[in-house]
């Protein structure tokens, strides 16, 4: 099969690690030709994948596409879908994900449990919504990695949100903030993920570590599982899904968003689960049994992030000494210029030990930065 990627960041460069397990021909399409995943697939192509041209004729002689961001053109991918082309997930379920205004009003449509809402589309809209404080204002499209979110605790935050068409969601008390991942094939048979808890930093609003499986009573985790399927279900499509939820003090499960893609919260299953997500979604595509995904073994992530005030090209201080570390597994990304907050990499640990993983983790977290030159 020839297989195309959009997008040609880490999640990409990790996709066709695993590819290299299968017989398929690769395809990127992605505006950087020294992006983190160029150098691994068969065939590298620079172009816009917001560009209805580009994406259209870099897709048309293509067995199947998939994606690693959601900022792709959906027209292209709706037109290549009518002449045959597999895509993964389906244009539709992109649509819905993609904006954070139709993915709120597609859980509402669905049953689905997340917090309430408002629309605005201007800060003058956001402006007479102060009763509606605290809460957070996400950007309809165009965030990422933490960008076009802002939380308003009260009405002197209002000029901090956004002057387009964004969602106003009320802010839920988080006890924590997990993420599973669900994957469905063309037969509809899915496969869950157990789910990984998630702890934020608030001044990036990234991740900073995260553990898995999840430490939660199990009917918390059944009732997680249950919306994170729904959601999965509910949008009628193949793919791999990374449904996020709070879990507030009440033991009430909401969702926050969805990843129609592979996601950062699977990082830890290249080593600790049976069936990484990469290897899934390689199962999904190329249409072979859906994979094992029970844990080997806990985990935790630690992200690679860039330091402050650091910009340039990278140097990784205390690498050496995190290599020497018993069951530590380095990913760096092949990034090879740093800025504050960029995710240049991540490091995953296992541990039948929940406190050594925590323990680890924080040690990795202080000892590993990616400073500039």
């Amino acid at each position: 099969m020839k297989v195309g990627i959009l997008g040609g960041g880490q999640l990409g460069r990790m996709l066709l690690q695993a590819a290299a397990n299968y017989t398929v021909e690769t395809f990127v399409l992605e505006n950087d030709s020294n992006c983190p995943a160029a150098h691994l697939c068969h065939h590298f192509i620079k172009g816009d994948i917001k560009d209805f041209n580009t994406v259209y004729e870099f897709g048309k002689n293509l067995d199947a596409i998939t994606i690693e961001i959601e900022a792709v053109n959906i027209e292209a991918l709706e037109k290549l879908a009518s002449e045959g082309v597999k895509i993964y997930p389906n244009p539709a379920a992109i649509r819905i994900i993609k904006n954070k205004i139709t993915q709120k009003e597609f859980y509402k449509n669905n049953e689905i449990p997340s917090p309430n809402f408002l629309i605005t589309n201007s800060l003058e809209e956001l402006s007479a919504q102060t009763k509606f404080l605290p809460a957070v204002h996400k950007i309809g499209e165009g965030g990422y990695d933490g960008k076009g979110v802002q939380v308003l605790i009260e009405a002197t935050d209002i000029a901090k949100g956004f002057d387009a068409p964004s969602v106003l969601e009320k802010m839920v008390d988080i006890q924590k903030e997990i993420a599973l991942i669900i994957a469905v094939n063309d037969k509809g048979e899915t496969a869950i993920y157990p789910a990984a808890e998630m702890l934020v930093n608030q001044q990036l609003n990234l991740l900073d570590y995260q553990v898995s499986p999840a430490r939660l009573p199990e009917n918390i985790l059944w009732k997680a599982e249950a919306i994170a399927l729904k959601v999965a279900k509910s949008l009628n499509s193949p793919g791999l899904f990374a449904v996020e939820l709070f879990v507030d003090p009440q033991g009430n499960v909401w969702v926050n968003e969805t990843a129609p893609r592979v996601h950062n919260s699977g990082h830890h299953t290249i080593e600790a689960n049976y069936c990484s997500q990469y290897d899934m979604l390689w199962r999904i595509i190329l249409n072979y049994p859906l994979g094992n995904t029970d844990p080997i073994m806990p985990s935790a992530i630690v992200n690679l992030l860039g330091a402050p005030e650091q910009n340039g090209k990278a140097i990784y201080k205390g690498l050496e000494e995190v290599l020497r570390m018993d069951q530590v597994f380095v990913h760096l990304y092949g990034k090879t210029h740093t800025k504050p907050g960029r995710k240049m990499g991540h490091v995953t640990i296992i541990s039948s030990d929940y406190q050594d993983l925590i323990h680890q983790a924080n040690k990795i977290k202080h000892l590993l930065e990616v400073n500039a030159e």
